[in-house]
């Protein structure tokens, strides 16, 4: 389990049995569908092998599906809140970049207080080789988008109803990192560190139509 940050109360013993039993949940499925197959592994399964009831998982989980991309809705979070975080003087391209980087560098330890790190990054390639959860992996790509476009939006003082920059910057960096995962996942390098370095490489192709603010005069005031 994480170390609570200075400043937070420690959660208690209900609180962390209710967080193991969610992340055993999550480790039992993830480590099921990535051997057996999505489609063949059933609710039933999971909770017999975690040794708890239907209740139990409905109590965590909504859907089979939101087990399979609890640890991914994390590793987003990290982003999208590493964005938040980003100094107003980036351009927009250099604070989605940084966030990303900066999510990665940060990733593993968060996921490996859920789940192995070779299990998530398997889960990762099921996902993309599972047609029913990779259109629902695009549904949600899209609603991710349109909540980093109106934080980019926001960063820039634009309004993104009328001006359409910080979704078209969006999808091209959406774009790039679907881009980047495909060819991930067909490479010999399949970690982390791997998967760090290839965004990287690739969002440098990107950077020089996106690295400017949008602002009159922003990137002459810029340091």
């Amino acid at each position: 389990m994480s170390v609570p940050s200075p400043g937070t109360t420690a959660p208690g013993l209900r609180e962390r049995k209710k967080q193991r039993t969610r992340d055993a949940l999550i480790r039992v499925a993830l480590e099921l569908f990535t051997t057996q197959g999505y489609e063949r592994t059933t609710v039933d399964e999971i909770v017999e092998a975690v040794e708890v009831s239907q209740r139990t998982f409905f109590r965590y989980f909504g859907s089979k599906e939101e087990v399979a991309f609890a640890v991914q809705h994390m590793v987003e979070g990290l982003f999208v809140s590493a964005l938040g975080r980003r100094p107003s003087a980036e351009g927009p391209f250099d604070a989605l970049r940084h966030s990303v980087l900066s999510a990665w560098d940060h990733a593993g330890e968060a996921i490996a207080d859920v789940v192995p790190v070779e299990l998530y990054l398997r889960n990762f390639q099921m996902i993309e080789s599972t047609p029913a959860l990779l259109a629902i992996h695009l549904r949600r790509s899209a609603e991710t988008e349109e909540t980093i476009a109106r934080i980019i939006a926001d960063r820039e003082g634009l309004d993104v109803d009328e001006d359409p920059r910080p979704r078209i910057a969006v999808a091209a960096f959406s774009g790039v990192m679907r881009v980047t995962g495909q060819m991930w996942g067909r490479g010999t390098d399949q970690s982390l560190e791997g998967i760090r370095a290839l965004t990287e490489r690739y969002l440098d192709h990107l950077g020089p139509a996106l690295a400017p603010h949008w602002r009159t005069g922003a990137a002459d005031d810029a340091p």
